[in-house]
């Protein structure tokens, strides 16, 4: 069966990733031009303090179709996640982060779902994360899934790894600047009626770079956030 081809938005949000984008965006351009009818990879630096970007104007100039966004200040996780939403301009979004932990040539996976799904989420088949990581993870879903009634809908709250249409973010104002994002979108996605459907997809060791979701200050903003969220949306 043929897959339906979509007019597709991509992008990258990217702290210190020089090592892994170029890989990444490469990866991601290859299946685009397969797989999509029109497309856009846009990466989205969020103050990078490496040659991050060297290499993305690099890529801008190898790819028609990959646009940079620079924050001159690193703005958060959410923040990157929102410019990403707020400049793709295409029917359907997708975003994955740019440490290159997935493999986006599995968004082939995805794609049979947009007939009837307006939200596919991807969740990791074995996640490559310490015991720490992940036991304060799945902590952290619970929760999560519990207070915004996500039970039965998505199983991996963060994964990195999403694609949906793009009339949640024409219809919401987002407010999360950390980790927080992903829960906004899906509980908004929720709100707006929009039909779930999950696919396992393969999660990789992180091969450079350096992950940030552990720092304490993050930790402590998600929870500020999220309660914050959960007022405004209950």
């Amino acid at each position: 069966m043929a897959l339906p081809k979509l007019n597709i938005s991509v992008f990258f949000p990217a702290y210190n990733e020089a090592a892994n984008l170029e890989q990444l965006t490469t990866r991601t351009v290859e299946i685009l031009r397969k797989v999509a009818q029109e497309w856009e990879v846009i990466i989205v630096d969020d103050g990078s303090r490496d040659n991050t970007p060297e290499v993305a104007n690099q890529l801008v100039q190898k790819y028609p179709g990959v646009r940079y966004i620079r924050h001159k200040k690193n703005q958060g996780y959410g923040g990157a996640v929102k410019t990403g939403l707020q400049s793709a301009k295409l029917d359907w979004i997708f975003f994955t982060d740019g440490d290159g932990q997935f493999d986006t040539r599995e968004i082939e996976l995805l794609l049979p779902h947009t007939e009837t799904h307006d939200f596919i989420a991807g969740y990791r088949i074995k996640r490559q994360d310490n015991f720490i990581r992940s036991l304060n993870a799945l902590a952290w879903g619970t929760l999560v899934r519990t207070l915004f009634g996500l039970q039965g809908k998505v199983r991996d709250i963060d994964c990195a790894f999403k694609l949906f249409q793009r009339r949640v973010v024409d219809q919401t104002e987002f407010k999360a600047s950390g980790a927080m994002i992903s829960t906004e979108l899906l509980a908004h996605a929720k709100k707006l009626g929009m039909k779930f459907k999950e696919v396992g997809v393969h999660h990789y060791p992180r091969i450079a770079g350096t992950q940030t979701g552990a720092n304490p200050g993050v930790i402590l903003r998600a929870f500020k956030e999220l309660f914050k969220l959960y007022r405004q949306l209950k």
